[in-house]
């Protein structure tokens, strides 16, 4: 018969009152502290491995991980949402004050829709809220008879 070699590893019986020394192979011991599965020193005594392997570890580490990319992903989405509908709210609100502008140009009150030859005396009477409310600069506007 030929020689071989066998790596083992010393194990002490968990038991208090037992103590137990016994070898087991590297390759055994290893399979046992990875998958926490029960075993048994020579006097019958089950014991197993508790402490995190390091298969563990890195399994939490990646599970980790995935988790972090996924909630910066979400909160990217949700950034980019909200900066759409930002930019929506501000172009409405351009193109509601080009409106405003356009009328009042052409002597229509924005409050109430009517069209006044002296539309600052209009604003300055009927509308005082408004002018001090938006800080509207309401100037006088003079028509030119044909």
């Amino acid at each position: 018969m030929t020689g071989f070699t066998v790596d083992m590893v010393v194990i002490v019986c968990c038991n208090d009152e037992c103590g137990m020394s016994f070898a087991v192979p590297t390759w055994w011991q290893k399979g046992k502290r990875e998958t926490h599965k029960r075993f048994f020193c020579p006097n019958g005594h089950g014991q197993s491995y508790t402490d995190e392997s390091d298969l563990d570890k890195a399994i939490r580490e990646r599970d980790t991980a995935r988790q972090q990319v996924a909630r910066a992903e979400e909160e990217r989405t949700e950034a980019l949402a909200l900066a759409a509908r930002e930019e929506a709210r501000a172009d409405r609100e351009v193109r509601a004050n080009k409106k405003l502008q356009k009328r009042a140009a052409a002597g229509t009150c924005p409050c109430c829709q009517r069209t006044f030859a002296n539309m600052s005396t209009h604003m300055k009477q009927k509308h005082p809220d408004y002018v001090r409310d938006t800080g509207a600069n309401v100037v006088a506007i003079k028509r030119v008879a044909k």
